[in-house]
Order: structure tokens, then sequence, then C-alpha cells
């Protein structure tokens, strides 16, 4: 066995950490030692402490960003069973391509229960966090809760403003609840407040020309959509739940196992 590495220079490692460059800090008795025997040219050091660093803090920023995200769960587009699905080829390459949340669009899924609107959604955002953007998920009923407490100390405005600040905002099961005339205004406020400046990624098992069944106000829901759907990308799911067809999957499997026992 090789002899243990040498730590650092006292000096150093308060340099180190006042720079907080730990992942540097940790591996650099190492690396210092492993150059030493291979003699390694000292660019070569440099370059494999900053690449360390690097790697570390952008696997830190991922965490961080997928932490603030406030993802339901983890869903990705190679779980996905496209082939099994209603959504177009096409519409799902665009999706995967991020390239609608570049140009500030909309991506608005409008299907039944249980037929990939959700996994399609929260993988687009696990996908956007790995690039790089900066994503938030919420449900839509904790959204209309949330924009119903800012009336309370006239915050609205501010608890929209700060959603805004992430690239995409994924807002899931819309409809699930139907709204008062007050929390119709609200999403639409949000609505307008995001029109043309962030991406808005929306799941709804309404087809649009029902939304009135959870908005009440015709005038202000028709505008809301005209914002929604002015840049958008709309794929209609339909088909049978994936959760009904595992779910009778399983019990298949199971009344075979217990004839066989």
């Amino acid at each position: 066995m090789g002899a243990p590495a040498r730590a650092l220079a006292p000096d150093l490692t308060v340099a180190l950490k006042r720079l907080k460059l730990r992942a540097f800090r940790e591996l650099a008795p190492e690396v210092l030692q492993t150059a030493k025997t291979q003699r390694w040219a000292p660019e070569e050091v440099l370059r494999t402490l900053l690449e360390a660093e690097i790697a570390a803090r952008d696997e830190s920023n991922l965490r961080n960003r997928v932490r603030v995200a406030q993802f339901p769960v983890v869903k990705s587009f190679d779980d996905f069973k496209l082939a099994q699905s209603s959504v177009p080829q096409a519409s799902f390459d665009y999706i995967c391509s991020l390239e609608w949340i570049v140009a500030k669009e909309n991506l608005c899924l409008i299907g039944p229960a249980g037929t990939g609107k959700s996994h399609v959604l929260v993988s687009a955002g696990h996908a956007a966090v790995k690039a790089g953007m900066r994503v938030r998920y919420i449900s839509a009923a904790e959204l209309i809760e949330s924009l119903y407490r800012g009336l309370a100390d006239n915050s609205v405005g501010k608890i929209i403003d700060s959603l805004l600040r992430f690239d995409v905002v994924i807002v899931d099961e819309l409809g699930f609840a139907p709204l008062d005339d007050h929390g119709t205004q609200l999403l639409f406020r949000f609505v307008a407040a995001a029109y043309e400046r962030r991406s808005l990624g929306i799941a709804s098992h309404w087809p649009f020309e029902q939304w009135g069944r959870f908005l009440p106000e015709h005038t202000t829901a028709t505008s809301m959509l005209d914002r929604l759907l002015h840049h958008a990308v709309v794929v209609t799911t339909e088909g049978e739940s994936f959760r009904m067809k595992e779910a009778r999957s399983r019990g298949g499997r199971m009344r075979k196992t217990a004839k066989k026992s």
C-alpha cells in the first residue's frame, strides 16, 4: 500500500475554504501525491482539481434545482411508453427538445386521467432542470390556494412574480375542482402575467371548449385561453388509463399465481 496522502498546509486549507473550493480542497492531497508519483505537468494538476470542483458544483446545483422544483415524483422521457400512448412522435420530440421553453411557448396537455399528461409534464420538468433551467411544479389547487392567501395581505403580485422567476412553471391537474369568480380572476392574473414572459406547462382532463365547467366567468375564461394558446404546443391524449391497464395486468398475474399455488 502506498503512503497516505499528505495533508495540505494549513494556510492553503484556509485559503481554499475562503474561496469555497470544497472539492478542490478535499481532493488536493490525493491528486498532489498522484501527480508527484506519476510526474504530472503542473497544468494537469490544476486541470484535474478544477474539473473536480466544477463537477461537484454542477451536481450540487442540480440537486438544488430539483429540490426547489418540488416535483411530486421522479419521471423521465425514457420511461414514457410512447408507442402505447396517443402522443404524436413529432410532438413528443419537440417537447423533449425543450425548445418550447427557450421560445417561451406553453405546453398544454389535455385528456382523460391516466393517459400520460402528468408523466410528460414532470419528465419535461426534470429534463429542463438537468439542462440548467429553473423549474417549479405546482398543482392547480396549490396555486389557487397560494394566490388566495395573497389576497389577505395584498401580496398576489409578489407571489406571481416569484413564480415567474422560473423558466417554466408546471401547473398540473387544472380543473379538478371548480373555481369561484375570485379564483378565476386570480388564475387569469397568473396566466396573463406569464404571457410571452415565461413558459407554462398545463395539464387538464377538460377539453378547452368545456373549461366553463370549472371557470364560471365566460369572458375571463376566453381571455385566459387566448393568452394560454397563442404560443402553445397542444397535445390531446386519449385512450384507456395506463394505471388501469397495469392494474388489470397485475390482477391477471396474481390470479395465475394463485392457481399454481
